[in-house]
């Protein structure tokens, strides 16, 4: 008997809890995902290469990162010098849900309005996806090829193997 009473009480209890929940959640309480996620700013059209003299210092962490601090170092320097390269290509290791837009975004958090970054984004730091993206993105650049090429080969190597990415605006035409 009392076997039956604790299973009618846990019966109750979850009940309970499922009324509780739906009177809280009405149907325009409920979180619009849309609403959620804040919506990106554009890119602007005029993005160019990016030379900076004095990059803010890279603060590493005082564990091992999943690539060498040269590889990282190199990585954060193509994202901020090369917006116009890497604000074309997509991330595939699920950070848009952090709002990231872009492979640059990994790794610059803000620039002033000249450009130049002045706050890093500590997370390229500790995701192999986004150094290794990054990486492949500026041997391609360093070979010749255009944002256009550089943003198709990255999307046929990581997409098949990724299952998310950004919502990467596609390079203009021109590039």
């Amino acid at each position: 008997m009392p076997l039956v009473a604790g299973v009618v009480a846990l019966a109750l209890i979850g009940a309970g809890f499922v009324y509780v929940r739906s009177v809280r959640l009405q149907p325009d309480q409920v979180p619009n995902a849309a609403q959620a996620t804040p919506q990106p700013a554009p890119i602007p059209a005029d993005l160019k290469p990016h030379p900076q003299a004095n990059l803010p210092p890279l603060q590493f962490p005082g564990y091992p990162m999943p690539r060498s601090a040269e590889i990282v170092t190199a990585a954060y320097r193509f994202a901020a010098e090369h917006p116009e390269i890497l604000s074309y290509v997509p991330c595939f290791c699920g950070c848009e849900r952090s709002g990231h837009r872009g492979n640059e975004d990994c790794f610059v958090k803000a620039r002033d309005i000249n450009g130049d970054v002045v706050l890093w984004d500590e997370h390229g730091m500790d995701c192999a996806v986004c150094i290794d993206v990054a990486t492949q993105a500026r041997q391609l650049f360093t070979k010749g090829a255009a944002v256009r090429e550089i943003r198709a080969a990255i999307d046929k190597e990581w997409g098949p193997k990724a299952t998310t990415h950004t919502h990467t605006p596609e390079p203009p035409a021109a590039n």
